[in-house]
This record gives C-alpha cells, sequence and structure tokens, in this order.
C-alpha cells in the first residue's frame, strides 16, 4: 500500500475504514486534558462503553433475585460460561465445545500442563521459546519439578542466532527433530511478547506431532490480534488472557482450548472440579468425577458472573467487528506506524529507534517493538509527558500496539509527529 506522511492521509484513511466508528465505543484516557495516544492494548485493552451495562444488568438480577439468579432471569449464571462460545469460537478458529472461558491464563497453563505433559520414559522435555514471559518459565520450571525432574536438564529453548532478535522458524524445526525421541510437549507463544513475532503454529502443530509430542500454546497476545484456526492447525491445548486486545477488563477471565479429539477422553489426567463434572448430575454430590463433554470437563468452580458479563460485553464488539475485518485494518494500520517510523529514523543520521519486529505483516500482529538506542527511559518518560500511553520493557524496549477496534490512523500520525519532537532532544 501507498502512505504518505501527512496528516491529511491519516484522516483520509479514517474516513474510509469501516472500522472507524468502533473508537466511539470506548474510552480513551486523558493525559493533560486531551485525548491519549493509546498504543498499550497489548498490555490492557481500553474499556467498552457498554461494559457499564452488562454489569448492571447481572448487579441487578443479584440485587432482585439473590440466588435464584443461578437458574432465573435471562441470563441465569448457571449457564454463564457457555454465552462466551459464539465470539470466541470465531476468534480462535475452533468449535464451541472445544473452549471455555475461566480462570485466569496460568492458572489454565498449569490445567493444560497436568494433561498433556506426561514425561514418559526417554520423552520427558518440553520445547519452547528462550527468553518466555515470567509466568510461562515459572509454569514450565514448577511442572517439571512436580515430575521430580531438573529444569535445566529437561528444557530445551530455541533463542535468537547471535545479533538477531528473531527466532528463526526453522531453528523451531530443527530443535524439534533433533529432540525427537525426548520431547513429551512442545509449549509455545502465539505471539511473543516482547519483539511481537507470530510463530507458525500450524507447522509448528505438525512438527511436534511428527515427533510424537502433544503442541500448546499460550496466545495472551494472539487473541483477539490475529486470525487463529486452533481447529484446523490439530493444536492439543492452548490458553490466553482477555484484557489485552479483547478489552475485557484488568485481569480478567482467562480461557482453554482442548481439541475435540479429547472432548470424552476420561482417561487423559486432570485436576477436577465440580463445576466440570457432568451437568446433568451435577447436583448429585456423588462421588467418582464424570467430565463434561470438550473443554468444560476441565471447568473447576462456578464462574466469575461480573468478571464474565465484562468479557460478554467486549466480545459482543468483537461479534459486530469481525476478527478478519480488524486483522485487515490491522496490517494497514501498523504498516502505517512502521512507514512512519521508518521516514523518522531516515531523517537523521543515527537512528535513535530500531525495529525489531518483523517487516512481514504475516510474521507480527499489532505490535512494533523499538529498540531504544538513545535516551533509553528519559526518552520515554519525555513520549509519555507528550501523550503517549504505552510501555517499557528492560533492558531498552518501546511496544507499540495500534489496535484496530479502537485506534485510528491520526493517532499514528500523531506519534510520530511526538517522537520527532522529542528525539530532536536527544
Amino acid at each position: 500500500m501507498n502512505y504518505e506522511a501527512t496528516l491529511e492521509f491519516a484522516q483520509k484513511m479514517d474516513r474510509e475504514d469501516a472500522l472507524s466508528r468502533f473508537r466511539d465505543e470506548y474510552y480513551i484516557p486523558k493525559v493533560n486534558g486531551q485525548s491519549s495516544i493509546y498504543f498499550c492494548g497489548n498490555s490492557l485493552g481500553l474499556q467498552p462503553k457498554r461494559t457499564e451495562k452488562y454489569l448492571e444488568h447481572e448487579m441487578k438480577q443479584w440485587r432482585e433475585m439473590g440466588v435464584e439468579g443461578h437458574f432465573e432471569g435471562d441470563t441465569p449464571w448457571y449457564e454463564s460460561h457457555a454465552r462466551s462460545k459464539p465470539a470466541l469460537s470465531k476468534i480462535l478458529g475452533a468449535k464451541e465445545h472445544e473452549i471455555v472461558a475461566m480462570n485466569n491464563l496460568t492458572t489454565n497453563l498449569h490445567l493444560m500442563m497436568v494433561s498433556f505433559y506426561k514425561p514418559e520414559g526417554k520423552r520427558t522435555k518440553i520445547i519452547m521459546e528462550g527468553g518466555a514471559f515470567p509466568s510461562d518459565m515459572y509454569a514450565v520450571e514448577s511442572q517439571v519439578k512436580f515430575h521430580g525432574l531438573n529444569p535445566d536438564d529437561h528444557v530445551i529453548e530455541v533463542t535468537p542466532r547471535e545479533g538477531e532478535y528473531l527466532i528463526r522458524h526453522e531453528d523451531i524445526i530443527e530443535q524439534i527433530e533433533k529432540h525427537a525421541d525426548e520431547i513429551s510437549m512442545v509449549l509455545f507463544p502465539g505471539i511473543q511478547y516482547y519483539t511481537g513475532q507470530v510463530f507458525d503454529m500450524k507447522s509448528i502443530t505438525e512438527a511436534g506431532h511428527k515427533a510424537g509430542a502433544k503442541v500448546g500454546f499460550d496466545l495472551a497476545h494472539a487473541a483477539g490480534n490475529i486470525v487463529m484456526e486452533l481447529h484446523n492447525w490439530n493444536v492439543d491445548c492452548a490458553t490466553w488472557c482477555s484484557y489485552k486486545y479483547m478489552n475485557s477488563g484488568p485481569g480478567n477471565v482467562s480461557g482453554l482450548y482442548v481439541h475435540e479429539r479429547y472432548a470424552d477422553d476420561n482417561e487423559l489426567p486432570r485436576f477436577a472440579g465440580w463445576w466440570g463434572h457432568d451437568q446433568d448430575e451435577r447436583f448429585q454430590m456423588l462421588k467418582g468425577f464424570k467430565p463434561m463433554h470438550g473443554a468444560d470437563g476441565w471447568q473447576l468452580a462456578n464462574q466469575n458472573v461480573l468478571a464474565l458479563a465484562a468479557h460478554q460485553a467486549a466480545l459482543s464488539l468483537f461479534e459486530e467487528a469481525g476478527i478478519k475485518k480488524l486483522r485487515e485494518k490491522s496490517v494497514k494500520l501498523t504498516g502505517y506506524l512502521e512507514f512512519m517510523l521508518n521516514g523518522l529514523n531516515d531523517s537523521v543520521d543515527e537512528p535513535i529507534v530500531e525495529i525489531i519486529t518483523s517487516s512481514n505483516p504475516e510474521e507480527r500482529g499489532c505490535q512494533l517493538s523499538l529498540f531504544v538506542h538513545k535516551g533509553g527511559k528519559e526518552l520515554f518518560k519525555k513520549l509519555q509527558e507528550g501523550g503517549l500511553i504505552a510501555d517499557w520493557r528492560e533492558p531498552n524496549v518501546i511496544r507499540l500496539a495500534p489496535t484496530p477496534m479502537y485506534n485510528s490512523f491520526e493517532d499514528v500520525f500523531r506519534l510520530v509527529n511526538l517522537m520527532e519532537k522529542v528525539f530532536k532532544q536527544f
């Protein structure tokens, strides 16, 4: 696409954007009395204006019905876990019985590893990315130790080559093939949190299965960001969070996916709970766990109804916008940010920031990660004072995520205009 580094071009793109109306569905935080440049959807998505209405609806049910709200009213809480399935199935490319909203991401990651990491004989190792988000590192370490094994010997990390930021896909496949007889599980993110790199989940799954391992993904930065086909890719299991690109609220509900081939596999090890027991028999209070069909059988306890209400408010906007249309806009929006940043670098003798995210739209989502060569946190602070809300990751990276649901092309222009002014101070 041919971009132009002008305000007029940015405003023209916004006028022609069929999704531009969704910006008005969200509250945009202010900095110094003016709308911020909010590029932090990769950390916490903005609040939909309709969230309050969804929450008040459940508060009213609680207020007026008390415990009867579990089975009465137009949104009985007994079925609250099911209402998110239609929207989530489209976002994740899964069948409705393969997914359920529940718990938080790390809890679900542990539950998935209980079922799918089963070290036996020579097959004891996990392959994952080096530099993973700490939750993943700690979960993997503790699961390996739970089986009486040493993580130093039983966790294989794939890292970027020396002098590079991104992990080469061929290096992931090479490691899977090299350790084919030793690996029990392959566990990768859909998108790497630090660099914004999208991993080829389909071919990683194929390689893992060919090696005889189970394959799972942490989709914290992928859910609501890119188009996925978990079922068709034959992924064994996955989990995600809803407070980043899905805008469900700080720390809100996670979810998990389990491929339908395990839907009625009662021999698969799992940590069971009352809410995962056969719904028709649940209140008989009998011994002997009988899991529900599909992912619902991994539920532990009754769900947080207020959290699910906020989640549903956010998902209703995804139903209206459509994940594929959001992705189409995202490619253009992040492409425009890349174009503008490259123009900014071309105007100086030594670039102050370096884009470390792939320039290939197929290998990235919304996020561009910028390595700061000059100015460090002081430069980032100046950008914040000028109206940017984004995040800093040690040692020297600013993560920018123009989110198609509520960000505009004019936001991109404003940001780069601000950066041009700030850079002159360094």
